[in-house]
């Protein structure tokens, strides 16, 4: 055999022992993340006019934020599936939220009294709220709801409220 085929057996022979051994190699599990079913919630949409009032900064306020408490919003998580396996919750803000030009126009904020931690994010967010072990199969919490909007991002038509659904995810860990 020459030196040139030598060569290139013993190198295929090392490209097949290097590909043996990374399929064989244990590699480490993906945590699965999924949309937590919510409709067992009393109400998941959240709006900022129920009485259809303009979302406004008042004439003599000198900034053009305004701060929007809504108080409580219950939310009941379906967790059977999950029951025994360590997982993370994240609430998430969704991206695209109708008459808002831009995230940096609205931060929400939450504070809870349960099992999640109180935190704040603005649209497009994912944020950790809970971790640890799913132990039952339900989840109940409130979180108490305040927007902060900056008027100059908001653009809405006559009577459309600035409003969204913001959910929960799952990640379930190796």
């Amino acid at each position: 055999m020459t030196t040139h085929a030598t060569r290139t057996t013993a190198s295929a022979a090392l490209l097949a022992a290097l590909m043996a051994a990374l399929i064989a190699a244990p590699r480490p599990a993906l945590a699965l993340v999924e949309r937590l079913d919510d409709s067992a919630s009393p109400s998941a949409q959240v709006r900022a006019q129920e009485d259809n009032s303009p979302v406004t900064a008042p004439n003599s306020a000198p900034s053009p934020i305004v701060q929007i408490a809504f108080g409580r919003v219950h939310y009941r998580l379906a967790t059977a599936r999950y029951v025994g396996r360590q997982a993370r919750i994240y609430y998430v803000l969704p991206m695209g939220i109708p008459g808002l030009r831009s995230p940096a126009g609205l931060q929400v904020s939450w504070r809870t009294n349960g099992l999640f931690a109180s935190g704040s994010g603005r649209p497009g967010e994912r944020v950790p709220v809970w971790s640890g072990q799913v132990r039952d199969a339900w989840m109940t919490e409130a979180l108490d709801l305040t927007w902060q909007v900056d008027v100059r991002e908001v653009r809405l038509t006559r009577g459309m409220p600035l409003g969204f659904e913001a959910y929960f995810e799952i990640e379930t860990l190796p």
